[in-house]
């Protein structure tokens, strides 16, 4: 009795054990990947930037740094919540090379609008207007040729030498956005500096 119960085991598991391997031999033939190859888990690519959540971005293609390309813009909102997070403002050139990177707090979209120092405006009716602002950031009125004059003054905190660098460029392209105090701030490229510069804060 002892012998059969034995056997009947036995049977048991060899039969287990030929699924098994047939189950792995299957998995591997429909695999795609290597099955030597160490496993790493899937993440949250563009989820995440820097530590912080990316809730929403927009991008736009316009010349800037040379009239013959066009670089990259990026608007990125980092944070837990739309209220709380930060702006970052992001110029790259075709190769990927950083012409500028700025942070600003995403309530500076609410300065100038009708949701600044409203009590009447839901939460929600507020990040509603982050997100419209954000959606025209990038509008093609906000960029314009930097025609100076012989007569127009430097701007303060831009130095002698960026301003005359600007002012010899008649192609030079300057971008308008907010800034962080509600301000319009204005952003151009040097070509001679090889660096962008802020016309005004």
């Amino acid at each position: 009795m002892k012998s059969s119960i034995v056997t009947i085991l036995a049977v048991a598991g060899l039969l287990q054990l030929g699924t098994s391997c047939v189950n792995s031999e299957r998995e591997i033939a429909t695999s795609t990947k290597d099955p030597r190859s160490v496993y790493i888990p899937p993440t949250s690519a563009g989820r995440r930037v820097s530590g912080g959540t990316v809730l929403n971005t927009v991008r736009a293609s316009h010349s800037f740094s040379d009239p013959k390309t066009k670089d990259n813009f990026l608007l990125q909102l980092r944070g837990p919540r739309i209220l709380t997070s930060r702006l970052h403002l992001i110029v790259l050139t075709p190769k990927g090379d950083t012409l500028r990177h700025e942070t600003m707090p995403a309530r500076a979209l609410l300065q100038g609008t009708e949701a600044q120092g409203s009590k009447m405006l839901t939460v929600r009716d507020q990040e509603i207007m982050i997100l419209r602002r954000m959606n025209g950031f990038f509008s093609e009125d906000h960029f314009t040729n930097l025609t100076v004059s012989g007569t127009t003054a430097r701007p303060a905190g831009l130095d002698a030498k960026a301003w005359d660098t600007l002012r010899a460029d008649q192609t030079a392209i300057s971008f308008e956005y907010p800034g962080a105090a509600g301000n319009e701030r204005r952003l151009a490229y040097s070509r001679q500096l090889g660096r962008a510069v802020v016309l005004s804060d």
